[in-house]
């Protein structure tokens, strides 16, 4: 049983605003079970030289939901030598997945509370 739910949030992409009511509702279906305890959430990484703008959606929704969030790991930084993501491994588990090192920027590991 994984301890992951994944959400795609850019394909095909959602307006700001869904996307937050989006992981609104996400966050509060985790907190309120117990089969999931991280939340990745595929926003893109932009396109044509234009920043990724649901990352940046993401990114400023954790900032205001921070303390619903033990970790905000950046997808670039999911790998086995990243601090937050050795110790979200070491509590929820050691599943493989295949974006661990894959240094993907068009993704962000949210770890619920």
């Amino acid at each position: 049983m994984t301890y992951i739910r994944t959400i795609d949030i850019a394909h095909p992409p959602l307006s700001s605003g869904t996307a937050e009511e989006l992981l609104d509702d996400e966050v509060r279906q985790i907190r309120s079970g117990k089969q999931w305890r991280v939340l990745k959430v595929i926003h893109g990484i932009g396109k044509n030289g234009r920043p990724a703008v649901l990352k940046q959606t993401v990114l400023n929704w954790a900032y205001r939901n921070r303390k619903q969030l033990k970790a905000v790991i950046p997808g670039e930084n999911f790998n086995i030598l990243d601090a937050q993501s050795q110790e979200m491994r070491k509590q929820c588990g050691q599943e493989p997945d295949a974006d661990l090192g894959a240094t993907n920027s068009g993704m962000t590991i949210l770890w619920i509370k």
